[in-house]
């Protein structure tokens, strides 16, 4: 079996046992670190660590590959569980029409945001679709990132949202990352139902989702559950019927006003509710009653300009949260987990324990890839990256922006 030693490693970080599945309150910061520490790699999987004064010498000589981390940090790599990866172009043209003064609501109104995406989209050949998704991917996992979750939810017709699917698809079938998906039909109502938003939800239910189980699409259903976009009996609606023929509800919540979204999801056991920048009380007791993750997404809080959610109170509440990229052509248009880990030190006051274990175990529980990532554990993939010489675990968010690498390594290989 082929063999590889990492070894001069100043810090190993996320080290974690195999029956950990999230940390939660007070245990986010606990982040567990071997100091001047080495790692071995057999058959692409975690397989052993410990400090250097432990048998390295014998490790060395029975290695295939020797790999010298040059007093760098070993980290899990970044669990990415809530992006839209597959889109078919940028969206500056809106940037600059909210650096005017336009709100998020109005720019939708004007045709622009979700609708626009969708309607480029629709256009735009499968296999131009995956080029630019592929080149998307690559980026993140040069950034670190060693699972993701991507959505559908820019087609909006049946077609086209199986289009995007089927995008998706051909993109597992040829990452070197676990790839979960997502069936997001209703991210919006398609123009044609403007005025019968319900008929949208039917057609959602009725047209595509048969297609998107039947072919084995998408292993989760999401609804964008806020102010302008769909209600919470809607999203009831649309849940249940995902439910129903097998998919794991997922919910885009609360990124707008308190919309009953996070009680919704709640009440359909959902994997994780996301944005969750309008949380008060009542949301989180209803999240204390559950098993569901909250998960965060500050980039797109950084980016529209809008209120951060209160992730020291979802802490402090004793709840498990994840951070998660929401890489998307509208209002996240970044794949850095870097900066979504800084950010949530900066703006929410995460330590950086906290935010690292956000986004690594506790991301890939968002995404239930917990028993192949999101840990430095014997017997995930060793999906992990290497930085450079850099002081201590602590100067990733203090050196915001930054995406300090030297090496990532993807099933034991370096990317």
């Amino acid at each position: 079996m082929a063999t590889t030693i990492i070894h001069n490693i100043k810090q190993l970080i996320g080290i974690q046992d195999s029956n950990v599945r999230t940390v939660s309150g007070r245990n986010l910061a606990n982040l567990p670190v071997i100091e001047d520490a080495w790692l071995e790699i057999r058959e692409g999987k975690i397989n052993n660590f410990g400090s250097e004064r432990e048998r390295l010498p014998e490790l060395l000589n029975g290695a295939d590959e020797v790999i010298d981390a040059k007093h760098g940090i070993v980290a899990p790599a970044w669990c990415d569980s809530h992006t839209h990866l597959v889109f078919a172009k940028s969206r500056e043209e809106e940037f600059v029409m909210r650096l005017q003064g336009k709100s998020y609501e109005e720019i939708a109104a004007a045709g622009g945001g979700i609708l626009n995406s969708a309607a480029v989209l629709r256009n735009t050949p499968e296999d131009d679709l995956l080029e630019s998704a592929q080149q998307r991917l690559n980026e993140i996992i040069r950034m670190g990132t060693g699972a993701v979750e991507i959505k559908s939810g820019y087609g909006l017709t049946p077609e086209s949202e199986w289009k995007m699917l089927r995008v998706i698809r051909r993109l597992k079938e040829i990452s070197p990352i676990p790839i979960k998906a997502t069936f997001l039909g209703a991210h919006a109502v398609h123009p044609s139902f403007k005025s019968n938003p319900d008929a949208y939800v039917d057609q959602v239910i009725n047209d595509m989702l048969p297609v998107v189980a039947d072919e084995g699409l998408a292993d989760y259903i999401d609804v964008f559950c806020d102010r302008g976009f769909f209600t919470p009996e809607q999203t009831e609606r649309i849940l249940e019927a995902g439910q129903n023929v097998g998919l794991k509800p997922k919910i885009h919540a609360n990124e707008l006003d308190y919309s009953g979204g996070i009680q919704v999801g709640v009440k359909h056991n959902a994997v994780s509710v996301d944005h969750l920048e309008c949380t008060g009380n009542d949301e989180i007791a209803a999240l204390k009653n559950s098993q569901t993750i909250s998960t965060l997404l500050p980039q797109t809080a950084f980016f529209l300009n809008i209120d951060y959610p209160p992730a020291r109170n979802i802490i402090d509440a004793g709840l498990p949260v994840a951070l998660a990229s929401d890489y998307n052509p509208g209002s996240s248009p970044s794949g850095n987990m870097f900066f979504a880990v800084a950010l949530a030190c900066i703006q929410m006051k995460m330590l950086p324990e906290e935010a690292i274990n956000a986004a690594t175990i506790n991301g890939a529980a968002a995404m239930e890839t917990e028993n192949e990532t999101g840990s430095i554990t014997i017997g995930k993939r060793a999906n992990l990256w290497i930085s450079e010489p850099i002081p201590s675990y602590t100067f990733l968010p203090y050196s915001f922006g930054r995406a300090p690498i030297k090496h990532v390594i993807i099933n034991g290989s370096i990317y």
